[in-house]
């Protein structure tokens, strides 16, 4: 209800005024209301959709996890130390590259450099910060096995380890995601339409970098198809390639997840995988099928 005060309504005109600016105001309220609800506002966002979980994420957030899980997937590291990972990324930093800290601390898991973790510039590369927190990892004794407070602590060790737990749940439905465990589970809006091009030798020189050596095998020109500017900016990537966890479909998967993780850097604009095609800017309808088949490899279309 809209409370107006009696001498307001003593003509005709008043109340007819005072009941247009009461229905304004309630339908103003209730537009944003909507907007709030369904995310109309705010900054576009990535989500994962699996294992009857929702996770909503920035596009920075995105293409930090999706790093954390490929530098795992370099080393051959079970899924148990990507969730460990993430889950102590999410609780350090947000899993944000923040340039501040306790202290001296930097990046995605507050690594200081002057207690030996590097420099503050190598900190502030997500690939090297993850390495060096999977160098420590594999050293302690069963880590795997360990409850992942007392994990992800015998690495950091912080003031709040028991604060690593709040973030187990969103770790592991991250992890099963990108891990390419779910098929057509993970979305981004993909950079902005403003005509900036991207460029596939990066692509390329940063899937190497995340995945490792044996993804230089893997990336090879276009195929056939699409007209030779088409080829030039394409980008495709061998399934099985990497050190899979569950075979060449979870790796295609894994190596879609992230490429649309890393969308909005990398200008990518477009991912195909089997018969499923991610497009940037269709972030509501995220993966659709589609009657082409991209065979045992992975597109990736970039912004020209």
């Amino acid at each position: 209800m809209c409370a107006v005060p009696l001498p307001v309504l003593a003509s005709r005109a008043r109340r007819t005024r005072a009941a247009i600016a009461c229905a304004v105001l309630l339908a103003l309220v209730g537009y944003v209301a909507v907007h709030i609800a369904t995310g109309g506002w705010g900054p576009p966002r990535c989500f994962v959709r699996a294992e009857g979980e929702y996770l909503a994420l920035t596009p920075e957030q995105a293409g930090n996890a999706a790093t954390i899980e490929a530098v795992a997937a370099s080393r051959g590291l079970p899924e148990r130390a990507v969730t460990i990972a993430l889950a102590t990324a999410l609780q350090e930093s947000g899993l944000r590259n923040i340039r501040h800290g306790d202290r001296d601390s930097l990046g995605l898991f507050q690594q200081r450099p002057s207690q030996g973790w590097g420099t503050a510039r190598q900190i502030q590369d997500p690939v090297y910060a993850t390495g060096r927190f999977y160098d420590h990892l594999v050293k302690v004794p069963g880590y795997s096995r360990l409850p992942l407070t007392v994990a992800a602590q015998r690495v950091q060790y912080s003031g709040y380890p028991q604060a690593y737990a709040k973030h187990e749940t969103e770790a592991v439905v991250l992890t099963g995601a990108l891990t390419g465990r779910s098929a057509a589970a993970f979305s981004c809006p993909g950079p902005p339409d403003d005509g900036v091009p991207g460029d596939p030798a990066r692509v390329r020189a940063e899937l190497k970098r995340e995945f490792g050596a044996e993804m230089a095998a893997a990336v090879r020109p276009a195929g056939q198809g699409g007209g030779r500017a088409a080829a030039t900016h394409t980008v495709r990537v061998s399934t099985g390639a990497t050190r899979a966890r569950g075979g060449a479909e979870r790796n295609g998967w894994e190596l879609a997840y992230w490429a649309v993780a890393h969308s909005d850097e990398l200008r990518i604009e477009r991912v195909s995988y089997g018969n499923h095609v991610w497009i940037a800017g269709n972030l509501r309808a995220g993966w659709h099928t589609t009657d082409e088949d991209s065979g045992p490899e992975v597109r990736i279309a970039i912004a020209r």
